[in-house]
């Protein structure tokens, strides 16, 4: 067996300079609204307050996650940024429908908006989320990669405020944010939609993205003192540390020292794919096993 711990001190720091950041930036948005008479800034505001709970419990369970492992989780607590994952898309999805309702309650009501607040919040709004979304960038987590998708929806939904903020001040047209709204809004949705489904599938234990099941059994198979191998599970506790456990049965096996050398073997394979942690079990060519059917 073999389990090795990492503490992903810089992913919880992004988290938790991006979550100030927001935090910050959503007070001043909702000043912003009001002053500039703009519902669309003033609904981007109650979306970031989101964002900010969202980016909050992300960075608690980004923390959490990077504790280790005890009596209760004895997996470590890896799985918590797993579960931040899946909470933070569900809220993104949420929060892109409400965004697109409001979008369509403003073709219905047309309002017009003061350009030159609506240009100066904008611009703000681009340079403070792009800064977060750029240090989130080269995030691995699961967890991460989903606050990623709130923050880059951030950086699209000012850059469509501000550019319709441009056209308002030369031709006045209610109808050019809401579109915008709409479609940058389905694109982040077909983002986030297929970040869920990964999530989704790494909490059902699916095999990570990147590994072939078969073809890692046929390279421990080709070990010589290995006759076959059952019970072979390969999983992942949050997208970035995988799990693989196997039993191996032997053959030809003179003493002890060829079992350890052939699990080396293996061991080394093993390693090879990165794997964060793996259990091994040998049978002996006439002992039976209670899970070889599987």
């Amino acid at each position: 067996m073999h389990e090795h711990e990492v503490k992903d001190d810089h992913g919880t720091k992004n988290l938790k300079l991006a979550f100030f950041l927001n935090l910050g930036f959503t007070l001043l948005e909702f000043i912003g609204g009001y002053l500039s008479n703009s519902v669309s800034i003033l609904s981007d505001a109650v979306h970031d307050l989101g964002d900010s709970l969202s980016l909050g419990l992300a960075w608690f369970l980004q923390n959490k996650s990077n504790q280790k492992s005890d009596s209760a989780f004895s997996f470590g607590y890896a799985r918590f940024s797993l579960l931040g994952a899946l909470i933070n898309s569900l809220v993104l999805i949420l929060g892109s429908i409400w965004i697109i309702s409001e979008a369509i309650e403003r073709f219905r009501h047309p309002e017009l908006s003061h350009a030159n607040e609506m240009i100066v919040f904008a611009i703000l709004g681009v340079l403070v989320n792009g800064f977060a979304a750029w240090k989130l960038s080269s995030s691995k987590s699961m967890n991460e990669k989903v606050i990623s998708w709130h923050l880059i929806e951030d950086v699209l939904g000012w850059t469509a405020i501000l550019m319709a903020a441009i056209v308002l001040k030369f031709y006045e047209t209610p109808y050019l944010d809401p579109a915008l709204s709409i479609l940058i809004t389905l694109y982040i949705l077909f983002g986030v939609t297929k970040r869920l489904k990964e999530t989704l599938f790494l909490f059902l234990q699916g095999v990570p993205k990147g590994i072939d099941l078969k073809s890692l059994e046929n390279e421990i198979l080709g070990v010589s003192k290995i006759a076959s191998m059952h019970n072979t599970h390969i999983w992942s506790l949050d997208g970035e540390k995988h799990v693989f456990t196997a039993h191996l049965k032997l053959k030809n096996i003179s003493d002890f020292q060829e079992i350890i050398r052939t699990k080396d073997q293996v061991k080394d394979i093993i390693k090879q794919h990165g794997f964060h942690h793996y259990t091994l079990e040998t049978e002996l060519d006439h002992e039976s096993c209670d899970f070889s059917s599987e």
